[in-house]
């Protein structure tokens, strides 16, 4: 999650939607993704950056999430943009904040620098967790 849902999480959701498919936990994963203050729209940049990966986030809209599904979580992770409350996720929610660079206005280069940097978060969250690929 971060304040627009409009860039770094979407990179990481659909990174992590793929993990998730890639390991078979179809049926023990679920993603949940949003911001505090949702963009209209999913960053440009963003979405040419993914397409260059096989993603295609053109028609993703950011959504707003809710303390109530962030407290429903095992994990939470925040981009280093959140307006979250953590007191108000609760402390048997594990909350990690890769404390990443927002890609609006960032030239292409950078963006992709980061798309790559959250595919080696995600990767790592999920080998963490020990969900192996079968």
């Amino acid at each position: 999650m971060c304040v627009q849902n409009a860039g770094r999480s979407q990179m990481a959701t659909a990174f992590a939607q793929r993990e998730r498919d890639r390991r078979a936990l179809d049926n023990r994963v679920t993603i949940l993704t949003g911001g505090t203050h949702p963009a209209d729209h999913v960053h440009q940049e963003v979405v040419t950056v993914m397409d260059d990966v096989g993603f295609d986030l053109s028609d993703r809209t950011p959504r707003e999430i809710t303390t109530e599904e962030l407290q429903s979580c095992d994990y939470v992770v925040t981009m280093g943009c959140s307006t979250l409350d953590l007191k108000a996720v609760g402390a048997e929610v594990d909350v990690r904040d890769w404390a990443l660079d927002d890609p609006a206005g960032l030239e292409l280069k950078r963006v992709r620098e980061l798309r790559d940097e959250i595919k080696r978060h995600v990767t790592a969250l999920f080998d963490e967790l020990g969900a192996e690929p079968p």
